[in-house]
């Protein structure tokens, strides 16, 4: 049948808090508390690249094309800055992925490859690194032109 943790997470989760707060050290699960912790950086990593990517290729329709340029757009724009802010003031140890190339260059590709699906852009003609800067790409103020 597996343990609590195997058949309900929330149950475990829930738990192993009481079990810390009694400081019942020997009743709890180390291998799999350590696991969540572990996980948890991941899940937060992701969720940052998620809304990067939503914003990115948002920020990429806009810029290539003006004429479809709407409301709806630019709502998505802000709806991502602030929650991007948001992770990022929760979470201030994910500043760090910014400086990572590797990372910046997924997110960059994953952001193409949804604006091309999503608006139908030419891929080619879409460069093949980050054009704007971070604190562009972050700024409410910031919306791409035809010279950018």
């Amino acid at each position: 049948m597996g343990t609590l943790y195997d058949q309900d997470i929330a149950a475990w989760a829930q738990e192993q808090a009481a079990l810390l707060r009694d400081r019942q050290w020997d009743e709890l699960d180390v291998e799999h508390i350590a696991e969540e912790i572990a996980e948890l950086n991941l899940r937060e990593r992701h969720e940052l690249a998620h809304r990067y990517v939503i914003l990115l290729s948002h920020l990429l329709k806009w810029r290539y094309q003006p004429e479809r340029r709407c409301s709806s757009w630019r709502n998505t724009i802000r709806d991502q800055r602030k929650r991007v802010a948001r992770l990022l003031q929760r979470t201030p140890s994910l500043k760090h992925v910014m400086d990572d190339a590797e990372w910046l260059s997924d997110i960059w590709e994953d952001a193409r490859d949804k604006a091309v699906h999503e608006a139908g852009l030419d891929y080619n003609a879409i460069p093949e690194t980050w054009p704007w800067t971070v604190d562009q790409v972050q700024s409410q103020e910031f919306f791409p032109s035809g010279q950018d």
